[in-house]
């Protein structure tokens, strides 16, 4: 499962590293991260693609954000009982909190 999550988070991390580092152009004196090769990625995606150059962040965000509710849905199946039981103790121990302090109703 860690093996699964570094193989998931490495490369989310890389594109969005270089995304905001290209964006905001923060080359650091490589051609990688500057603002035209950012413009340079996203014309030729475009173009691939069909559509406009800007449209695409959007649609990369919103499928990095469905790829993560589906990977952490996958881990919360996987150790749903682990889950299951910290919710029961967590929900026990409220309620003995409860129990023990007296209600004060301000009138």
């Amino acid at each position: 499962m860690r093996s699964f999550l570094i193989f998931w988070a490495g490369p989310l991390g890389f594109l969005w590293g270089w995304y905001f580092l290209s964006y905001y152009d923060l080359s650091m004196g490589m051609y990688f991260f500057s603002r035209d090769m950012h413009d340079l990625v996203f014309r030729i995606y475009g173009n691939v693609l069909g559509i406009a150059p800007e449209s695409i962040p959007p649609l990369v965000a919103r499928a990095c954000i469905v790829d993560t509710g589906l990977v952490l849905s996958l881990i919360a199946f996987r150790r749903r009982r682990q889950i299951i039981a910290w919710v029961k103790a967590w929900r026990a121990a409220r309620a003995a909190y409860g129990k023990e302090l007296p209600s004060v109703s301000v009138s």
